[in-house]
């Protein structure tokens, strides 16, 4: 049976099912030059069948390092399908990758970006019948996962009998298409429910999360995870084995009040503005039951409705704004490997920096002034190793490693074998200035040293040591361990080889860089300092902070600027206002609110009491409650705040474009991201002049 055939059964099929025509065109005329024509060679595969009857696909895209799925990749596979389906040899077929990191990255989000919404269906037709034709051969299939195996890598393997998994870390796998506006509609939301259960298959879908292969196996995502190297032979072994049949999963006798569960608290936490994740649920839980057909009828209508909104545009624009920043080169200077690291300062910031520098294969010696300091340090980093080893986020073996990798000490020792030293000591401009000053006759000359401050001069800092060129920031955002963003802050002596070398050092430790100059409250800080100010002159006004934090939640902040402030720390917030307010007086006015709630011991969560009061670091009780004003003003107001600033910094230079700025505003502080980031907000409402 050809691709056409296929297409055509599908079709014959679902309009029986449903008595009535599809929302998507006819695909078998708008894909007469998908199917018809002779075929090239294949370029992007392998197919070689050895004495065992087995047929070994490899999948190795030339000249890149990924492999995706596009036009001309899913012709190629479906011909190799065909080939298959008229080769007696065969008895099995094995779907592997040659890529040293990559199994399957997903769908060529690039071409999708610039295709017409009718040849976005098109391209969602010919996935949809060339997966199906692999699930429908009637040889044992398995699919040999090793690296990142996202969106239709892993929907293409659900065709499949068997899926496997390589333990090593950079295999990844999930459904991330919420994230950008969509849907699995590749056959992923018909299927996953009817291997792992709806409830599975939902978490997997709405949240969008990657898994690695131990969790994946839990979950049921993948049946075995074994060594690389012992894919092969086991993929063998799975081929010899009849082909396991579909079970029966009685938790999906109950989808619809599973489906009504989920929708509800997708519905709460998102508030409704990610529309793609809740059609996610209704699709999943009418796709489960009935025949394969009327699933993959649903994913592509949802996907007709989600492709053309704005949130989806802007969500893909914010992937490959992201995309760029983790691979951005090496600038004009030279990168250099950076394998050993010295990290100033045992406390929150120090020991998560240096968890998150040893987990990556970075050495590191973590100092502070005392034992009982490094103590401390170490049982916050042993808390941290713990809690993902029991989340399955690393390997037993994987956590030994990175506690080995750290050592400490609280006496000076020489640091001139260290390529970075990072001072994360408390925000004080003269104890910082002491420790580089100490800092500079314990490195070599070619010692990089960064500080983490979150707002005071790095270009002061600087003047301490006598080679300025290697002094930058690295703003890590709390919890390390969680927050994607760092900012890099450079100044104007430093050096090219620096800037290179620090830019892949970030990236390498899984963060996303976004380089700006030195400049009070740097690029994060400085544009959301006004907007939790302005929300703390809001409450002095009357307004209560409920109201207030209600008003942000509904315009997509993750968390309200009320309760923002209480898990900084009123202290910290109040230092880094005053910071702003000194280097803006015009535009930074000086509130006393904070200085007296500090002053009276209020701190935030950390203390009990902030803006709202907290038991065992719970929220209980807001501080004031009244008459609900409008949320749209509050929303306006505190948006364009946030926008004005934006633009401010970008007029002045502090990061390189827009869209470093609009990336930065959503990792650092949760900007919502389906509104683009604050300046594409702007320029697509119009609020203040682009």
């Amino acid at each position: 049976m050809n691709l056409k055939q296929n297409i055509l059964i599908q079709l014959k099929a679902m309009k029986t099912f449903l008595n009535c025509p599809s929302i998507i065109h006819d695909p078998p005329h708008v894909l007469e030059d998908i199917i018809h024509g002779h075929p090239m060679p294949p370029k992007h595969f392998r197919l070689d069948v050895d004495f065992d009857g087995i047929a070994w696909i490899t999948f190795d895209s030339p000249k890149s390092s990924v492999n995706v799925w596009n036009e001309e990749t899913l012709r190629e596979f479906n011909h190799l399908l065909e080939t298959i389906e008229h080769d007696t040899r065969v008895k099995a077929l094995v779907l592997r990758s040659a890529k040293e990191r990559i199994f399957i990255a997903g769908a060529d989000i690039k071409a999708i970006r610039t295709m017409q919404h009718v040849r976005v269906n098109d391209l969602i037709w010919l996935g949809q019948a060339v997966f199906d034709r692999l699930a429908r051969l009637k040889v044992p299939k398995i699919a040999a996962i090793h690296g990142a195996c996202m969106g239709g890598g892993f929907e293409v393997t659900l065709a499949c009998d068997w899926r496997i998994a390589s333990d090593h870390d950079s295999t990844k796998i999930g459904l991330p298409e919420t994230q950008l506006g969509i849907l699995p509609a590749w056959g992923g939301s018909t299927r996953l429910s009817r291997i792992v259960g709806v409830s599975k298959a939902l978490d997997l879908i709405t949240t969008g999360k990657l898994r690695n292969a131990t969790a994946a196996k839990r979950a049921g995502l993948v049946s075995h995870v074994v060594p690389a190297e012992r894919l092969e032979t086991l993929a063998r072994r799975l081929a010899r084995e009849k082909r396991p049949g579909m079970r029966f999963l009685f938790e999906n006798v109950f989808s619809p009040v599973i489906g009504y569960l989920a929708k509800r608290k997708v519905l709460e936490k998102t508030r409704g503005l990610y529309p793609s994740v809740t059609k996610a649920v209704e699709v999943v839980t009418h796709a489960v039951h009935g025949e394969i057909e009327k699933g993959l009828l649903l994913e592509r209508n949802a996907v007709a409705e989600l492709i053309k909104s704005r949130d989806s545009a802007r969500l893909i624009d914010l992937f490959f704004k992201r995309e760029e920043a983790n691979k951005r080169p090496a600038f004009s200077g030279t990168a250099l490997t950076i394998h050993d690291a010295t990290v100033i300062g045992a406390g929150v910031m120090g020991a998560g920096i240096a968890h998150i520098l040893a987990s990556r294969g970075i050495r590191v010696l973590m100092t502070d002034v005392t034992n009982d300091s490094l103590a401390r340090g170490l049982e916050r980093i042993h808390g941290l190793v713990s809690d993902a080893t029991r989340r399955r986020l690393v390997t037993k073996v994987q956590a030994r490693d990175t506690l080995d990798r750290i050592s400490t000490t609280h006496v000076p020792v020489p640091l001139n074998r260290h390529h970075l030293v990072i001072e994360a000591a408390t925000e004080s401009m003269e104890l910082k200035k002491k420790i580089f000053a100490d800092l500079a006759a314990r490195v070599s000359a070619d010692t990089i040293l960064a500080t983490n401050t979150s707002a005071l001069s790095v270009s002061d800092l600087a003047k301490t040591v006598p080679h300025p060129e290697r002094v930058v920031g690295l703003h890590f955002f709390n919890p390390v361990h969680r927050m994607p963003l760092v900012e890099i802050i450079t100044l104007p002596e430093t050096s090219p080889d620096v800037l290179a070398t620090v830019v892949s050092f970030v990236q390498k430790l899984g963060k996303t860089p976004v380089v700006v100059k030195d400049s009070p409250g740097f690029l994060v800080n400085r544009i959301l300092v006004p907007y939790l100010m302005e929300a703390v002159r809001l409450h002095e006004s009357g307004i209560p902070v409920k109201d207030i934090d209600e008003a942000m939640l509904e315009f997509g902040m993750p968390m309200g600027p009320m309760r923002l402030l209480d898990e900084i720390g009123l202290d910290v917030a109040a230092h880094v206002a005053k910071t702003l307010a000194n280097a803006f007086p015009d535009r930074f006015p000086h509130t006393d609110a904070l200085d007296k709630m500090v002053a009276a011991g209020q701190l935030g969560k950390k203390t009990g009491q902030g803006f709202y009061r907290y038991e065992n670091r719970k929220e209980i009780l807001a501080t004031t409650h009244s008459d609900l004003p409008k949320h749209e003003s509050i929303q306006t107001n505190l948006a364009l705040l946030i926008s004005q600033e934006a633009m401010r910094c970008l007029k002045e230079g502090i990061a390189r474009n827009a869209d470093d700025i609009d990336l930065a505003m959503v990792l650092g502080t949760g900007y919502p991201p389906f509104r683009g980031g604050p300046i594409t907000f702007a320029r697509d409402t119009g609020i203040i002049d682009y």
